[in-house]
């Protein structure tokens, strides 16, 4: 196994507990207090999932999963939250989390979010090699990059997960219900303009002429699908 976990908590009685079971479930774990620390620890070494409480000194566990978002990193963040207010656990997905807990937890009801998540990306990271190549852009998913025509592309972490799940769904028309699902982590159901709108910035991004685009296609009445 081996994983790298990081946990971002500031209460040490959590800590303690957490590092035990972790540590005992095999997986190998480091530590940070606050949230800039925590922060600067994902940011700058390498991790296979961030454990992240939402309230944290320094920097709240908020801004903590949203600048890892914008530094383009792709690790799975779980957040751990006392809060119970539905509002609180969506802006933790919208900005990038993969998935919450809410405290008082039971431990191996997290161990098990923990192990679906590594197991999540190890299936992604199984799936593809990883550089792909469509039309003129070279997509490089373990460092989280685009380059179209010999130039890095500027994708935001969202339109990067994006891009992502359309490549590994290559040639296969997804509706925006599960695009909505699958990477924002939203009900379905829920009606929003989010897919058209991230779509659309895609677009202008990686296609030759945004308007008649050749790699992200509309399904009319359906979703989106990327070129076979």
């Amino acid at each position: 196994m081996n994983e790298r976990i990081l946990i971002v908590e500031d209460e040490e009685a959590l800590r303690m507990t957490l590092i035990d079971r972790l540590v005992n479930e095999g997986y190998e774990v480091d530590l940070a207090c606050d949230g800039q620390q925590g922060l600067d620890k994902a940011t700058q070494k390498a991790f296979d999932l961030v454990l992240l409480d939402v309230m944290l000194p320094r920097k709240s566990g908020f801004d903590v999963c949203r600048d890892i978002r914008a530094a383009g990193m792709a690790v799975p963040i779980l957040m751990l939250t006392a809060r119970g207010q539905s509002m609180d656990k969506v802006l933790g997905l919208k900005i990038g989390a993969d998935d919450y807990v809410t405290k008082p937890f039971d431990t191996m009801e997290l161990l098990a979010r923990v192990e679906a998540l590594l197991r999540r990306a190890r299936a992604y990271s199984n799936i593809l090699p990883p550089v792909q190549r469509i039309g003129g852009l070279a997509i490089d998913l373990p460092g989280t990059t685009v380059v179209r025509d010999g130039k890095q592309v500027p994708l935001s972490a969202r339109e990067f997960q994006l891009l992502r799940y359309l490549l590994e769904h290559r040639g296969v028309t997804m509706s925006r219900g599960e695009i909505l699902k699958d990477v924002w982590g939203y009900s379905s159901e829920t009606f929003t303009r989010t897919v058209d709108v991230h779509i659309a910035s895609l677009r202008q991004k990686v296609e030759n002429d945004p308007k008649q685009p050749e790699l992200i296609l509309t399904v009319p009445g359906i979703g989106y699908k990327l070129a076979g």
